[in-house]
């Protein structure tokens, strides 16, 4: 369903019923890439499968600030307002987990616990935040100049997801379909409004936050074993879990180990 959320619509899968849980996909997903493991959860909690701004059904205005990280993070506080939840549980996904940990550190009050796979506090020096930007900002530029078929298949050669051919080849021509089903202006436009290019690191923050967390890192992916684990060590209530034969989309590659890491963590808050 669309909710109307400030002055754009997010797009919401709901499923299950109990406390709610909050999924957060990554850049060129949607809501659709939780399908393995939303019925796993339904009888543990109320999913709330999100499309992000820019992402699968929900708008994707024209203007890039409006897809700034605080924006975007206002908009899910909006969003659990509208749904009547004063608190949830969140998971986000690369994109995704740099979103739920703005949402924790800006309102740790709304977050229970915390599941982050392949996130990062952001980019801590700023001449390679800078870089990053300006890399983000050129890439942008090519989606609207050369087309979503074209940047479909050139994110999808990206080295980080090399090990996603391991995948069936059904499932990888599930992923581009789903990915084909965005828009040129809302990938172009969360690039240059929430890449990890423009928004403030965490770091500095994260011994602060006491929110229970599971960290999810696939094996095949070094720097994200190696972000989670730095991040696991600042902060006071994690721990990591690295994830056998699986690289940057753990949840893709290894679904069901990924679905049984994610189950058994919220069980324990039952």
């Amino acid at each position: 369903m669309l909710v109307p959320v400030n002055d754009i619509q997010l797009f919401v899968e709901r499923a299950g019923s109990g406390p709610p849980l909050l999924l957060l996909h990554g850049f060129t997903g949607s809501a659709a890439e939780w399908e393995a493991l939303v019925p796993r959860l339904a009888p543990l909690r109320e999913v709330l499968a999100v499309d992000l701004i820019g992402h699968g059904r929900s708008s994707a205005p024209a203007d890039p600030a409006r897809y700034r990280i605080e924006r975007c993070v206002a908009d899910l506080l909006a969003l659990l307002d509208r749904l009547g939840h004063a608190r949830a549980d969140v998971l986000g996904y690369s994109m995704g987990g740099r979103v739920a940990l703005q949402l924790a550190a800006h309102a740790p009050a709304r977050v229970s616990r915390l599941i982050l796979e392949s996130a990062s506090p952001g980019i801590a020096s700023d001449a390679e935040r800078a870089a990053r930007a300006a890399a983000d900002d050129a890439l942008a530029d090519q989606i609207e100049a050369r087309g979503l078929e074209w940047f479909v298949d050139h994110w999808a050669a990206l080295p980080l997801f090399a090990s996603q051919e391991s995948m069936l080849p059904e499932a990888r021509a599930a992923l581009r379909a789903r990915r084909l089903r965005g828009s040129a202006r809302g990938y172009a436009n969360s690039l240059r409004g929430m890449g990890a290019g423009r928004q403030a690191p965490l770091w500095a923050r994260l011994p602060e936050l006491a929110i229970p967390t599971l960290l999810i890192s696939g094996e095949l992916d070094a720097k994200y074993v190696a972000i989670g684990a730095e991040m696991a060590a600042r902060m006071p209530a994690a721990r990591h879990a690295i994830l056998p034969g699986a690289g940057h989309a753990a949840h893709l590659e290894r679904p069901e180990a990924f679905a049984q890491l994610v189950v058994g963590y919220e069980e324990m808050s039952l």
